[in-house]
């Protein structure tokens, strides 16, 4: 199937970066109303790169929701149940946010840049509105705004030896998941140690768009003998890492226990919050199914663009795989899917329906291996 071209219009957000982000890029997705380029090179070389060497991403995509206000904190703690009260100024924590049932909404990023001041750094799923909407609802004395603050990542064994040369040496000390607020060739900016890779990186959230040229430029630069060039979330290497993507891996139709989330945070804290007494529920009764790492045998398989079912010995459907892909590293096909809990167990096979037929399936472990 031929891809249609994006057309542009002012329903689509400018990136700050673009003018850079899409040259050279082949093909590109939309999300959070942003386009995000997908394809450089080629899905094997872009990955190779990304694993050798050092990468720009435009990710301004992942879009800012600003809560400020004296009720700041507790509203936010109110969005997800992972306990935001230890979350201290300067780092950032990793939640789903739920809603009355417990279906995941999102799973963003949460920066604290003062104790009366978030961002929630989103993936793809609109946030906005319905956390103003909360905040209304439920009276909270708060601000919920998008402050226009777009991010950029540089992700890659490399991504140190890059920003250091902007930045100095103390970067390197930067621990994860802690940011700091500084400036690159005169732009201020916020400066994290995450990224949506296993690689290592940083991401850089621009406050000032009109400076999006020159900061890229200015990466590109200091970077030029690192071999930097501009690359992009890649799925391969998602998938080897191990991260899930909203809206393939997850959607509201699923709840963090199921999900494997929940190892980000602890039933039963103090605070109250949206959906807390569904999850608890879930929790109490138990998941039927749950998210697991899955080999599929045969050729190079396509990633799915719903999902591919997944049958037990009888024929029966038992789950769903969300994401697929072809590892040249590993040598295999990789992916992730929904099984039965008593289907779980490392090794358990089963059968998958893809448009090439039917192929044997796996669990496999954490690093793959089964």
């Amino acid at each position: 199937m031929n891809a249609p071209v994006i057309s542009f219009s002012r329903r689509l957000r400018v990136s700050p970066f673009e003018l850079r982000s899409l040259e050279g890029s082949k093909s590109a997705s939309v999300y959070n109303h942003l386009v995000l380029p997908t394809c450089y090179e080629s899905l094997e070389a872009d990955y190779w790169h990304l694993r050798e060497h050092v990468q720009l991403w435009d990710v301004a995509c992942q879009v800012q929701v600003e809560v400020q206000g004296p009720d700041a904190a507790n509203f936010v703690e109110y969005l997800t149940p992972r306990d935001v009260s230890r979350c201290q100024v300067g780092q950032c924590i990793y939640t789903p946010l739920i809603d009355e049932a417990g279906g995941i909404i999102n799973d963003p990023l949460i920066l604290r840049l003062a104790d009366d001041r978030f961002w929630i750094s989103l993936s793809d799923s609109d946030v906005l509105l319905w956390a103003k909407g909360l905040a209304l609802g439920k009276g909270f004395d708060v601000r919920v705004f998008d402050p226009n603050v777009f991010p950029m990542s540089i992700q890659g064994p490399k991504s140190a030896d890059l920003l250091s040369r902007v930045l100095g040496d103390s970067i390197r000390e930067l621990k994860f998941f802690r940011f700091v607020e500084t400036e690159i060739a005169g732009t201020p900016v916020v400066v994290a140690r995450t990224g949506w890779s296993g690689q290592g990186g940083y991401e850089i959230y621009l406050q000032e768009p009109d400076s999006g040229v020159k900061l890229w430029d200015t990466l590109a630069a200091a970077g030029e003998d690192l071999q930097v060039r501009a690359g992009c979330p890649n799925l391969i290497e998602r998938i080897e890492s191990g991260l899930l993507s909203y809206g393939n891996d997850m959607t509201l139709d699923n709840n963090p226990l199921e999900a494997g989330l929940d190892r980000f945070f602890k039933l039963g804290k103090s605070a109250d919050y949206l959906g807390r007494a569904a999850l608890e529920a879930i929790a109490e009764e138990g998941v039927t199914h749950r998210l697991v790492k899955l080999v599929i045998a045969g050729e190079p398989v396509a990633n799915p663009r719903t999902v591919y079912t997944i049958q037990g010995a009888a024929g029966e459907n038992i789950g769903t795989v969300t994401s697929a892909v072809y590892s040249p590293r590993l040598n295999q096909n990789i992916g992730f899917g929904y099984l039965p809990v008593d289907s779980c167990e490392k090794g358990a096979r089963a059968v998958v329906l893809t448009p090439e037929g039917a192929r044997d399936l796996w669990v496999a472990d954490n690093d793959w291996s089964s």
